[in-house]
């Protein structure tokens, strides 16, 4: 690689180190003809691990961090003084290509800076898909972040080359984008997320392509005042109008020579794990926002204890449950078991009567879950009336993650 391009890639990878959503989980799998290049598998890249304990990954760059926006919140917005620079079209079809060939990568997620017009911006980073597609037979992930500002038939024609297409609605709430980045309106964001949602059914229908790994969209998160509940209120509507695969969580980070509205200091990490937390209790477990919010204060998730033990710790009333007999909704929300766990519990139970050895064997999280379980041969008795019951159950993590 000439040192032209090299310092290019150096500036468009670390610039695009911000957006969280790029995980091609949902893509169908695919390998490439004989002579084509690439595969995808059902698991996610990005540096994550697979099922089999495989680590993939993508090349994650911008286009370009040249911006027509000024977006207080961004590092690449229109008046920072940060090092520009902008690949041409051609440059990242090689990159991608030749990567793919030295196995650095299996996909490409690709974003930009908005440069001339949002249109023409969108149809360079389509001519990359296309290109990879067409002219080089390229069969691994593609993930394109589309511009809401675009021409709908540009997006349109995205999703006929990508495997996931994604919107950043950026920020929770109307009041949060006219403050921090009065340039993007929420309306033409969701219009955008609407249009893609119809394109991906009708698709869906019709058996063919289209985006077939769905779409997603990205939130910061501490940039301004907003709560945990609001945030997760935006995402429950969002789940529910567009059929978003994921919703990403950002923690907002300080910038140079940022904007006097901005926060010096970043939201404590444990903030955006716990918002992640409680957007699998919307998907999986059947809470609702106002539940979840119940579990903390003034809006804000509790940092101590996961949104679920939380919740549950405040509804003591509603425990123990009996695995042997409870409904799935109620095991659902017990501490430390996991919708898989559930499933087993509920399967296992058919054929003979649980005891808490049984439980153990089904779930990791046996410590929590203990004081709101009965089994054939447990009780939790007065556990749950315990003044110290909060103290008992919390752990220093040793890693954040996500329930069991």
């Amino acid at each position: 690689m000439d040192e032209k391009l090299a310092k290019k890639l150096r500036i468009l990878a670390d610039a695009a180190k911000y957006d969280a959503s790029c995980a091609s989980s949902g893509a169908p799998k695919r390998k490439a003809d004989v002579d084509g290049l690439g595969s995808t598998t059902g698991a996610g890249i990005c540096h994550a691990y697979t099922p089999d304990g495989r680590c993939v990954s993508l090349l994650k760059i911008l286009l370009t961090n040249y911006c027509l926006f000024d977006c207080a919140y961004c590092v690449n917005r229109r008046s920072s003084n940060v090092k520009r620079a902008r690949f041409s079209v051609d440059e990242v079809v090689t990159l991608t290509v030749e990567f793919y060939k030295r196995n650095y990568i299996e996909g490409l997620f690709l974003s930009s800076g908005i440069i001339r017009s949002p249109d023409y911006t969108m149809e360079q980073m389509l001519l990359v898909a296309k290109k990879l597609r067409r002219d080089h037979g390229f069969r691994g992930y593609i993930h394109l972040k589309t511009i809401p500002e675009a021409s709908p038939w540009l997006i349109e024609e995205a999703g006929l080359w990508a495997d996931r297409l994604s919107i950043n609605l950026e920020l929770p709430t109307e009041k949060s984008l006219e403050q921090l980045a009065p340039e993007k309106d929420g309306a033409s964001i969701e219009g955008a997320m609407a249009q893609m949602s119809e394109r991906i059914e009708e698709a869906r229908e019709e058996r063919r392509r289209f985006s077939p790994a769905g779409q997603s969209t990205q939130m910061i998160i501490g940039a301004d005042d907003t709560t945990d509940a609001d945030v997760l209120r935006t995402s429950a509507k969002l789940y529910g109008h567009y059929d978003l695969k994921r919703v990403y969580y950002s923690a907002f980070s300080p910038i140079p020579d940022s904007s006097s509205v901005l926060p010096l200091k970043p939201p404590p990490l444990m903030r955006e794990n716990r918002l992640y937390q409680a957007d699998w209790l919307l998907r999986y477990y059947g809470f609702n926002v106002d539940e979840i919010a119940s579990g903390g204060e003034k809006g804000m998730l509790d940092l101590e204890v996961d949104p679920k033990l939380a919740w549950a710790l405040k509804n003591r009333h509603l425990f123990p449950v009996d695995v042997n007999i409870a409904e799935r909704e109620m095991l659902l929300r017990v501490p430390g078991l996991g919708a898989r766990a559930v499933d087993k519990i509920v399967v296992a139970r058919k054929h003979t009567t649980l005891r808490l050895e049984d439980v153990a064997r089904l779930t990791s999280g046996l410590k929590r879950a203990r004081p709101f379980l009965i089994t054939a041969d447990h009780h939790p008795k007065g556990r749950l009336d315990r003044a110290d019951l909060r103290e008992r159950l919390v752990e220093k993590p040793e890693q954040l993650s996500l329930f069991a």
